[in-house]
């Protein structure tokens, strides 16, 4: 079973666990309820941001909904294997990008960093959420929206800001870019 159908029912799982509806998970998350509904019957590969206000509805680290299986400290990917690390299925996300998890195994974390491809051409997608993110733009030119400041990132440049500020990144240019996001939300 891939990570796109573990997903929909952890958070199902969860949602029933806490005695939630999907309306009152809907009104927690500002998610709504039809997006929710089909992320749980695996219709929908949700985007980072949604599972983000999901996560933080439901009490859960972003994490939860996509870890399999526990491994001791220190968690380890090697570059040969970030590809299987996928959080969601094939593809690119309907805003063109794909998120590598580099902690799987690691359920206990606080934080949750990722490698990320973003397609060329793509639309960005506002997110707001608790927490704060570090970006480093690994390949490619990045735009990065905060608020109304609009910076651009290349290679070896960083971003690091408080998540709440609605956010957008999105590859500028006739190229992909590639970046590493770390994730840190309380719980």
């Amino acid at each position: 079973m891939s990570n796109q159908y573990k997903v929909g029912e952890r958070i199902r799982k969860f949602r029933e666990q806490l005695e939630m509806s999907v309306a009152d998970l809907s009104s927690k998350s500002s998610v709504s309820e039809e997006i929710i509904n089909a992320i749980e019957a695996s219709e929908v590969i949700p985007a980072l941001g949604i599972l983000t206000k999901i996560s933080r509805a439901l009490g859960q680290r972003l994490g939860t909904f996509m870890d399999d299986q526990f491994k001791p400290d220190p968690i380890i990917t090697r570059a040969a294997d970030i590809e299987a690390n996928k959080v969601m299925d094939k593809g690119m996300n309907e805003y063109g990008y794909a998120s590598y998890s580099l902690a799987v195994g690691k359920p206990d974390r606080h934080m949750d960093p990722f490698r990320i491809e973003l397609s060329a051409g793509a639309v960005a997608k506002e997110s707001s959420h608790e927490g704060e993110e570090l970006i480093i733009c690994l390949a490619g030119e990045v735009e990065l929206t905060y608020g109304t400041e609009v910076s651009v990132l290349k290679a070896g440049d960083t971003a690091y800001y408080n998540s709440v500020v609605r956010h957008s990144l999105r590859a500028i240019g006739e190229n992909s870019a590639s970046i590493y996001g770390i994730v840190f939300m309380p719980v």
